[in-house]
C-alpha cells in the first residue's frame, strides 16, 4: 500500500503509539485526521504533525471523540466522511490499561477496558467500513497486544480486552479481504509512554519483575514497524523480537509458548517474593 496522498485516520493520536503513528504516516506523505477525547492534547500533537508533513496540501486535522459512545462516534465521522471522505486508512489506537490481580480488580476495570479497547474499536470500524465497501478499498489497522494473545500475569482485564480485539480482526480479515479491504494486526511490546508509566503504578510485583527483564521500545520505533507492515500489507505485524517470538511460539508451535511463560513467571515469582 502507498501510504503516500492517501488518508489516514488514527484514533488515539494525541499520545503515545497513535502519535508516533500519525507522524509516520505524514512524514511519508498522507493526509491525517487524529482522534482523542482531550482538545489540549489533539490541539498540540495536530502542531508536531504538521511540522513533519511533506507537503502544505497534506491535510492534518483533529476530531474531538469518545470511542467509547457508539452514538456519537457515529455522528462525528458521519461529518468527517462528509468533509474529507472516507480514509483510505484506519488506525484503532485508542487504548488504556490498568493492570492488577484478577481478584484485586473491581469489575469497573473489566468493563473499561472493553468499552475502550474493545467497543471503541468496533464502534469506529463500523462507522467507516460502509464506506469502505463502496469504494472498494481501505485498509483496517488494529492495535492488540503481547497480551491479546498469550495470558500476562497481571493483565487480566486488559488481556481479555485484547483478545476480544485479536479475534475481532480475525474475522474482519476474512469477511473484508473479498470486498478490496485489507487488514493489519499489531501486536506491539511494551512502549515508552504515558500509559506504560501509569501502568507501572499499579502491577503486582510479579509483573514488574517481568517487565524489568524487558527493555520498552520507543513509540517511533514502533510506529515505523507499524507503516512498513501496512505498506507490505502484512496481517500479523510483531514489532520486536520478543513480540515475535511470543507469538511464534504461540501459534506455529503450540504449546511451547505456555511452558516459557510458566518458567519466566516462575522466576519473577521468586524474585518478588
Amino acid at each position: 500500500m502507498d501510504i503516500d496522498g492517501k488518508l489516514a485516520l488514527v484514533t488515539g493520536g494525541s499520545r503515545g503509539i497513535g502519535l508516533a503513528v500519525s507522524k509516520e504516516l505524514a512524514a511519508r506523505g498522507a493526509s491525517v485526521w487524529i482522534a482523542a477525547r482531550e482538545r489540549g492534547p489533539l490541539s498540540l500533537a495536530h502542531e508536531q504533525i504538521e511540522a513533519v508533513r511533506r507537503s502544505e496540501q497534506q491535510r492534518v486535522g483533529t476530531l474531538t471523540l469518545d470511542v467509547t459512545d457508539a452514538a456519537q462516534v457515529a455522528s462525528v465521522l458521519s461529518d468527517f466522511t462528509a468533509e474529507a471522505g472516507t480514509p483510505d486508512l484506519l488506525i484503532n489506537c485508542a487504548g488504556v490499561a490498568h493492570p492488577g490481580r484478577f481478584e484485586e480488580l473491581d469489575l469497573k476495570v473489566f468493563r473499561w477496558m472493553m468499552d475502550v479497547n474493545y467497543f471503541g474499536t468496533v464502534h469506529v470500524t463500523k462507522a467507516l467500513v460502509p464506506g469502505m465497501i463502496a469504494r472498494g478499498s481501505g485498509h483496517i489497522v488494529n492495535i492488540s497486544s503481547i497480551a491479546g494473545f498469550l495470558g500476562v500475569y497481571g493483565y487480566s482485564a486488559y488481556g481479555a480486552s485484547k483478545f476480544a480485539v485479536t479475534g475481532l480482526s480475525d474475522v474482519l480479515r476474512a469477511e473484508m479481504k473479498h470486498l478490496g479491504i485489507g487488514v493489519s494486526l499489531v501486536f506491539p511490546p511494551d512502549t515508552d509512554t504515558e500509559q506504560l508509566a501509569y501502568e507501572s503504578e499499579f502491577k503486582p510485583p510479579v509483573t514488574k519483575v517481568l517487565s524489568a527483564s524487558t527493555r520498552a521500545f520507543s513509540p517511533e520505533r514502533v510506529a515505523r514497524a507499524i507503516v512498513d507492515g501496512v505498506v507490505r500489507r502484512r496481517y500479523i505485524i510483531t514489532p520486536g523480537f520478543e513480540s515475535s517470538f511470543y507469538f511464534r511460539a504461540q501459534n506455529l508451535l503450540g504449546r511451547l509458548a505456555y511452558p516459557v511463560m510458566d518458567l519466566v513467571v516462575a522466576r519473577a515469582w521468586k524474585s518478588a517474593h
